[in-house]
């Protein structure tokens, strides 16, 4: 079964297509931009759990070691781990493109992410049952975990190759946070995860959005009832927003870069309104992406989403 729009799909393989043929990226660009996006993921990623610090306080905190008055010890040392496990993941990616996923693995990010914050379950399975408030879901019981672990280990064997990498990679992401093998740092370690099987396969890393939590744990809740198709598209206009963010600082000054406008200025030049163009951002049907709580998007976008509706319709006919 297919998750993920197709149109989307083919969106997104181009714009991984457009940013490998600019490769390779100057070695200092690659790095600034490397900082920003694990700055960001950390900000985000930490922020999702109720970490306070601002994105920038959390820059402060990584890059000048500065403590920020009137926030908690731990969210600094959330911010440091967080970091620091994300300069793992990347140098894993960047040695050993093709790294062998394991239990191994999951735990060694857990326990970068918690080794300050929590080191006697650092990269430890928990060892009683735990309940996750606001939801539906209970996690197996406690001595079921190491089972559950080595089944997830064998359906990433037997779906690497079947699933498109942003289907697996959602997918994953979730029956990792579904088992819920750790006390605490589940959803971090999920997000690290994720992100390990898409750089692999070439993409920027990906990051949800603090200002989404809602979005998201609603599409992880669907996804605990069987649906995963929301929690694919989720996941997969995260990855666009990844590669247009990307794709807006590497290409070359003698190509055209796409002119992203918030949507009440694109609205002015098309038939609809700025809530209606939000509404198809939302759904995946026009290209876009999230910057704050504002949806960007182009006219070329909306003339596209145009043509393929009209395109339809005549097919219909």
């Amino acid at each position: 079964m297919t998750f993920l729009n197709p149109i989307i799909q083919k969106r997104i393989e181009q714009k991984l297509k457009t940013l490998n043929s600019f490769r390779p990226l100057p070695a200092s660009q690659v790095a600034k931009l490397k900082e920003q996006f694990q700055i960001e993921m950390t900000y985000n990623s930490n922020g999702i759990e109720g970490n306070s610090l601002t994105l920038k306080e959390t820059f402060l905190v990584i890059n000048e070691g500065i403590t920020i008055k009137g926030k908690p010890l731990k969210d600094h040392l959330e911010a440091k781990d967080h970091f620091e496990a994300l300069n793992f993941l990347s140098d894993l990616v960047e040695h050993d493109k093709q790294h062998t996923f394991s239990e191994v693995l999951i735990r060694q990010l857990h326990e970068l992410i918690m080794q300050k914050t929590d080191q006697e379950w650092a990269g430890k399975y928990r060892s009683a049952n735990v309940i996750i408030g606001g939801s539906d879901h209970t996690p197996p019981e406690a001595i079921e975990v190491p089972k559950k672990m080595r089944d997830l280990i064998l359906w990433i064997k037997n779906n690497k190759k079947i699933l498109d990498p942003i289907e697996l990679a959602a997918m994953v992401q979730h029956k990792l946070v579904y088992i819920h093998p750790f006390f605490d740092g589940n959803g971090r370690t999920s997000r690290l995860v994720m992100n390990l099987f898409l750089m692999q396969e070439g993409y920027p890393l990906v990051t949800v959005l603090k200002n989404d939590r809602g979005k998201y744990y609603s599409v992880l809740d669907k996804a605990d009832k069987g649906n995963y198709a929301p929690l694919v598209q989720f996941v997969a206009q995260n990855v666009e927003r990844s590669l247009n963010l990307y794709l807006n600082v590497v290409t070359p000054k003698s190509k055209t870069k796409e002119n992203f406008l918030p949507l009440s200025e694109i609205a002015i030049g098309t038939p609809f309104s700025a809530k209606y163009l939000n509404l198809l951002a939302r759904q995946g049907k026009l290209e876009a992406y999230k910057k704050g709580r504002n949806w960007l998007s182009t006219q070329k976008s909306v003339d596209d989403y145009i043509t393929n509706r009209q395109r339809k319709r005549k097919v219909g006919a």
